[in-house]
């Protein structure tokens, strides 16, 4: 522990004992969805079930809500649903990070945590940071018990890059696959073309590049957050693309976020699918996935980096969350995201009505499930319309909206509709995850009303409880 370390972690157990009342006391914050103590929050990293337990770890940004010098925040849970906070992991404190510990992942292996990130550091002098002037670091800490570091160290650095890339090299995601360690990390080249580096590695330590995946045009300029996964006998690719120009209702957002099925081996020749999107609501980017067992748990930032949208709540001190966690499953060449089942446990008394026309309902955190909608329109709590008509799903915000107004998906037919709303966020989930918006908004105060504006059939209502 140097003294950087030793006052960082002063500040920060300062700042959130000194900001977190106020923090808490805002009516924005969420009751069911990870957030930051105080201060700012970002990407998912290191995301893993280490022994009996899950474990979250975030980009955060402790002093200031608007962004700042990233740590690795910590969440741990024993069932995807009550949330522990723990001390940070991960402080911005040796030479190859002091500028952020940026995105990573996690890998478990004989009882020990091995955390992947990238170290950020930013040179003095007049640099763009895209080419020159920026060191992205591949970097290693390792844990024996999950809450504390034994290590941390710099494994590759700008040099170990092929040189045709900028300096932006980043978000290391680590498996063991045929007795091999892999990593992929996203980069741009210096042509402004996004691509996805295959490292391979004998030990942990020592990594190489065997190949490099693109797209045979260039398809933005930088694939952030890659996720190289299998899926029944289907491979996939997600990354997060900047770059991409709205084509028609897709990439409506600044940045897009999504995956390619992968065809081949990814250690050599394969060819990438159609670019789809994970999500098509304003806030959604950076996620990451992990195995639990059989099944692939998904969690993303309820956010959106460089959006022209923002969040009244950094004005009480804290901004962003993740969305809840959700299993991935493959359908015909393509990916669904849905909550896991553990959610369910903080449902309320159901009630089951008949949705129709002018029906009005009470609830400001609810599960609500619908059967066969047909066409329908509906307001959540006065500030977000959601309606389906012609093959076009809409989401509206007006009031509440701080900023954003209108998302749309192409959606062939609506046979079930499930709304996940917090006190700040809605997630919408679409024939089983098929297709999903998710958002924040900012209702008025006290404002719960529920009310059809068009469309019948089967409905349950939940209220959701206080995680």
């Amino acid at each position: 522990m140097n003294a950087l370390h030793r006052d960082l972690k002063r500040l920060v157990s300062r700042v959130e004992q000194a900001d977190g009342p106020a923090v808490a006391a805002d009516l924005a914050r969420q009751r069911f969805h990870l957030m930051p103590p105080v201060g700012w929050m970002n990407d998912p990293n290191g995301l893993c079930r280490f022994g009996e337990d899950y474990h979250v770890f975030y980009q955060y940004g402790p002093f200031d809500p608007n962004g700042g010098v990233k740590h690795w925040g910590h969440y741990r849970s024993r069932d995807l649903i009550h949330w522990e906070q723990l001390p940070v992991m991960l402080y911005p404190d040796q030479t190859f990070d002091l500028h952020g510990v940026y995105s990573g992942s996690a890998y478990i292996e004989d009882g020990t945590m091995y955390l992947y990130y990238t170290g950020n550091v930013k040179h003095p002098g007049d640099y763009d940071y895209v080419v020159t002037g920026r060191g992205h670091n591949t970097c290693l800490a390792v844990s024996r018990d999950g809450v504390t570091v034994e290590s941390k160290q710099c494994l590759m650095e700008n040099r170990d890059y092929p040189e045709n890339l900028t300096c932006h090299v980043r978000d290391p995601k680590v498996w063991k696959q045929d007795g091999v360690y892999y990593m992929v990390q996203g980069a741009r080249t210096k042509d402004d073309v996004g691509e996805v580096l295959i490292f391979a590695s004998d030990d942990k330590l020592h990594w190489r590049v065997i190949n490099v995946i693109t797209t045979p045009m260039p398809f933005g300029y930088m694939w952030e957050c890659p996720d190289l996964f299998e899926l029944d006998g289907q491979w996939f690719l997600a990354v997060s693309p900047q770059g991409l120009a709205q084509d028609g209702l897709k990439y409506q957002n600044v940045y897009a976020c999504g995956y390619f099925p992968l065809y081949g081996d990814f250690r050599g020749d394969c060819t990438l699918g159609e670019f789809q999107e994970f999500d098509h609501g304003f806030d959604f980017y950076a996620p990451q996935s992990f195995e639990d067992g059989a099944r692939r748990i998904q969690l993303g930032w309820m956010g959106m980096p460089d959006a022209d949208y923002g969040n009244p709540t950094a004005a009480h001190g804290w901004q962003h969350c993740m969305t809840v966690p959700c299993i991935l499953t493959a359908r015909d060449g393509k990916l669904l995201r849905y909550p896991v089942p553990e959610l369910e446990t903080l449902r309320g008394a159901g009630e089951t009505f008949t949705a129709a026309p002018g029906l009005e309902k009470r609830a400001q955190t609810f599960d609500l499930c619908w059967q066969a909608p047909g066409a329908f329109s509906l307001t959540i709590r006065d500030s977000l319309k959601l309606s389906w008509a012609d093959g076009v799903l809409t989401m509206m915000l007006e009031e509440g909206g701080a900023g954003r107004t209108v998302r749309r998906a192409a959606v062939e037919t609506v046979d079930a509709l499930r709304v996940l709303a917090d006190r700040s966020s809605v997630e919408v989930f679409v024939n089983g995850g098929e297709t999903v918006l998710s958002t924040r908004f900012y209702p008025a105060d006290g404002c719960d009303t529920l009310r059809f504006h068009q469309g019948t059939g089967a409905a349950v209502l939940y209220p959701m409880c206080e995680k």
